[in-house]
């Protein structure tokens, strides 16, 4: 029960990689809150409070914070993907990936930090996306960059009251997955050869970031910050060479 007594809110906990947050420190014995721009998922476990807010809107996320007494983890897990290159992105494709990405975890950042415990930490869920370009997916890569830096920013400006850091998800088993998929010319063969390049030999689960989470959200912790730290299954540590062809 390494998050006992701990209380931690997660945006973007609906689906995918923020569920698996959730479920992840429900485990290990945190009180947990999520947020989304949808109503309470029926399936959501009773005991996780559901506030319905969307991360882009400053006012939103002031009436959240308002409801906060204290706080100990804030996962910033909400985003957005559009797959287009920089000629193809509209302003509202800008508005759309930048408002959840870059100003929604800046917002609940600014919001949030004021309430949380001395040895709190913030958890920002950023992407290999933002160390290599996807291809046609301009925007996203570079709100992921941001999100980086932010990270570093908060560790260096608000350290040692609390401590701030990133996980860099690879390709991870949700519906963002198959929407990079969808873009290449032979979705199966895309999928084939990005197992390959793969040294584990699978994509991840929302239950390998979550693991994560719950070490950077813990007093195990709590000489970590200010880091970026690459969940992709070895995939970035390989070359440009096809590991199959040999």
């Amino acid at each position: 029960m390494r998050l006992a007594g701990k209380k931690a809110l997660i945006t973007g906990g609906r689906q995918g990689i923020g569920r698996g947050i959730v479920h992840a420190f429900l485990a290990e014995g945190a009180q947990v809150w999520a947020c989304g721009r949808s109503a309470r998922p029926e399936d959501l476990p009773d005991v996780v409070g559901w506030m319905q807010a969307d991360v882009a809107q400053v006012e939103t996320v002031e009436t959240l914070a308002q409801g906060i007494d204290t706080l100990d983890v804030l996962v910033n897990n909400a985003g957005v993907q559009v797959e287009k290159t920089v000629v193809e992105s509209t302003d509202k494709d800008w508005d759309a990936v930048t408002g959840a990405n870059c100003r929604g975890v800046f917002n609940m950042c600014r919001a949030l930090i004021p309430k949380m415990n001395t040895g709190g930490a913030i958890i920002n869920i950023g992407s290999i996306s933002g160390h290599v370009a996807d291809p046609r997916m301009a925007l996203y890569n570079a709100s992921k960059a941001f999100v980086h830096g932010l990270t570093r920013s908060i560790a260096v400006d608000h350290g040692p009251r609390i401590r701030c850091n990133a996980i860099c998800p690879g390709w991870i088993n949700t519906g963002m997955l198959e929407a990079g998929f969808d873009l290449a010319r032979d979705p199966a063969a895309a999928r084939k050869d990005a197992l390959l390049r793969h040294p584990v030999g699978r994509f991840g689960q929302p239950e390998d970031i979550a693991a994560m989470a719950v070490w950077l959200a813990s007093d195990d912790a709590s000489f970590a910050t200010g880091q970026m730290f690459t969940v992709d299954g070895g995939m970035t540590a390989a070359s440009p060479l096809n590991p199959g062809m040999f």
